[in-house]
């Protein structure tokens, strides 16, 4: 059975260049980078090109100092960056939105029950930020603002770069999770006005368990981890060579090839979605419809259970997610979907499908045949679903 990948924003399959540096990094240059000797000196050249690499993908002022610092994965990179600042601060005020990854919104709510007042801002029908809701709950003690560029599940993009004005001109730090939107549209330091940014290897087709922060220089935050010193004392342990390396190479490909991609990825994701909402009734789109990300389809079909449709679709090669994929034992659909004013019987249907590198327009028609039938299949046994009338047999939801 051929398989058909459609969970980009999960993970990518490496690249076979990166594979390639990857492998010779693994074999030929097995140095320690803190070695002060000729093979930690090899080991060390290949940690800073990939430095280089990372900064000139986000417009870093500088290239080879103090702006980029390599973590674990994306999930570091946020915790290192929010509570970093927090603890140098001490105490205030600080914002996210509702919409957020939980690596942002649980190690917010962490602070807010150590003595940290926490605002949590609302979003729209789309999931998006209004940037007057910022500028309103703008404090004297507000010392961060931390959002996210393109939301993971419903892809709609953020206006970091008015929210960002208005943060610089309040002189108030602004991080970004930018770990969606790397590599699939601009994220440029000086568009934005971030002062710092998180992003991961595996979601531009890199290495697994490396991701990176970029941090202005001037602001000064706190190190989480001790030991040796790496990354100039604010992020220790030996660096991940090979997936560093690898990251930098994804990073630049995914720089030289992000107009290309785009285009043909939308052109992918406007078709399967044109034909989702004709072919299958009581189906809609989540997400803004222009502002979003040029890869992520998030549909909703009515009457059904996404996991159940998940199954199904996993049975005949097609991976994808459940965009209401509940997060706790008592049935809540995603939080995005409820934040959005999402009704639970759509949230609990919607399906996130993501496209990447290798996908085709026969794969978009095989999906979409699929699911056309695999939906019909689920609602004929819901008891939500008037099969006679096709449309609601009355009965309300227990959500």
């Amino acid at each position: 059975m051929k398989q058909i990948y459609l969970d980009h924003s999960a993970t990518t399959p490496m690249r076979s260049e990166v594979i390639e540096l990857v492998y010779d990094l693994m074999k030929n240059h097995f140095g320690n980078p803190s070695s002060l000797h000729k093979i930690g000196d090899d080991a060390r050249g290949y940690l800073q090109t990939a430095r280089v690499q990372l900064a000139e993908a986000l417009g870093a002022a500088n290239t080879e100092e103090d702006e980029i610092y390599f973590t674990s994965g994306g999930t570091e990179a946020d915790n290192l960056a929010i509570l970093g600042l927090a603890e140098q601060v001490g105490k205030g005020h600080l914002m996210t939105s509702a919409v957020e990854h939980h690596a942002v919104l649980d190690t917010c709510k962490y602070l807010a029950s150590h003595g940290f007042d926490l605002t949590v801002l609302p979003v729209d029908q789309y999931g998006m930020v209004d940037p007057d809701e910022v500028k309103k709950n703008l404090r004297p003690d507000t010392f961060l603002v931390s959002l996210i560029h393109a939301n993971n599940e419903v892809g709609t993009i953020n206006p970091v770069a008015q929210i960002g004005e208005i943060l610089q001109e309040a002189e108030v730090a602004f991080h970004i999770d930018a770990v969606q939107s790397f590599g699939k549209i601009p994220v440029k330091v000086n568009e934005i006005k971030a002062d710092m940014i998180t992003v991961s290897s595996h979601k531009i087709n890199g290495p697994k368990g490396v991701g990176a922060l970029y941090k202005q220089h001037e602001l000064q935050i706190n190190r989480r981890v001790f030991g040796g010193g790496q990354e100039r004392g604010l992020r220790s342990g030996t660096e991940n060579l090979t997936g560093i390396a690898g990251f930098g190479l994804a990073a630049e490909l995914s720089q030289k090839e992000m107009a290309k991609h785009a285009a043909y990825w939308q052109s992918l994701r406007d078709y399967l979605v044109e034909r989702l909402l004709a072919e299958i009734p009581f189906s809609r789109l989540n997400g803004h419809p222009t502002e979003r990300l040029p890869h992520n389809a998030n549909v909703s079909f009515n009457y059904i259970e996404a996991e159940a449709l998940l199954l199904h679709l996993a049975l005949n090669g097609v991976c994808c997610s459940a965009g209401s994929a509940c997060s706790s034992a008592d049935g809540q659909p995603s939080h995005v979907l409820a934040a959005m004013g999402i009704a639970p019987e759509w949230a609990h249907g919607a399906l996130r499908m993501t496209i990447g590198i290798g996908n085709t327009q026969e794969e978009m028609d095989a999906t979409a045949d699929l699911l056309k039938n695999k939906v019909d299949m689920l609602r004929l046994s819901s008891p939500y679903y008037d099969a006679k009338t096709g449309g609601s047999s009355g009965l309300k939801p227990k959500y």
